[in-house]
């Protein structure tokens, strides 16, 4: 046999194998991002219903018969006027930052998937620039909001899992 193929597949068999718990942790990674790209897209398509429906959607908030922890979900309504307005008027930026946060993510989530140490850090760069272009393009008004805050909080829940799995990634 040839030296240097059995030097390949020597290396092969050395490779280590993936820890189970990252593992799992990009798979949920790459179920998240595909949920993200398609809310972006869903997002900048259906903005502007919203954006056209905004007075009627406030004075729906403001009927007696609305449960409080609904109106409290919702914020208060001028917060929710501008939250719609900023979200028609910056819709393509906010597409597009989504979109490149998604990819860094999955690109990371692959990267770890291969053991990289880099894979962490670009995945950690896509998460913050997702929350970030939120605060941006939308306002810092929204960092309120239950839906932000949720966010944030899947954010440093999946940062620290895989900030507490960097030990498994060698290259």
């Amino acid at each position: 046999m040839d030296t240097t193929t059995d030097n390949l597949n020597l290396n092969e068999f050395n490779k280590p194998a993936l820890p189970s718990f990252l593992n799992v942790l990009t798979i949920l990674t790459f179920i998240g991002s595909a949920l993200q790209i398609i809310g972006a897209g869903w997002t900048f398509f259906s903005v502007k219903s919203s954006y056209e429906q905004k007075d009627k959607l406030v004075e729906q908030m403001n009927t007696p018969g609305m449960p409080s922890f609904a109106k409290k979900m919702m914020g208060d309504p001028q917060e929710f006027i501008m939250t719609i307005t900023k979200s028609y008027e910056n819709r393509i930026p906010i597409l597009l930052v989504t979109l490149v946060a998604a990819a860094l993510c999955i690109w990371g989530a692959m990267q770890m998937r291969a053991l990289k140490k880099q894979g962490f850090m670009v995945y950690t760069a896509g998460q913050i620039i997702g929350l970030l272009a939120s605060l941006i393009f939308v306002g810092f008004f929204m960092a309120k909001g239950f839906a932000f805050m949720f966010g944030v909080a899947i954010v440093i829940l999946f940062v620290g899992m895989y900030a507490a799995n960097r030990k498994h990634l060698i290259y």
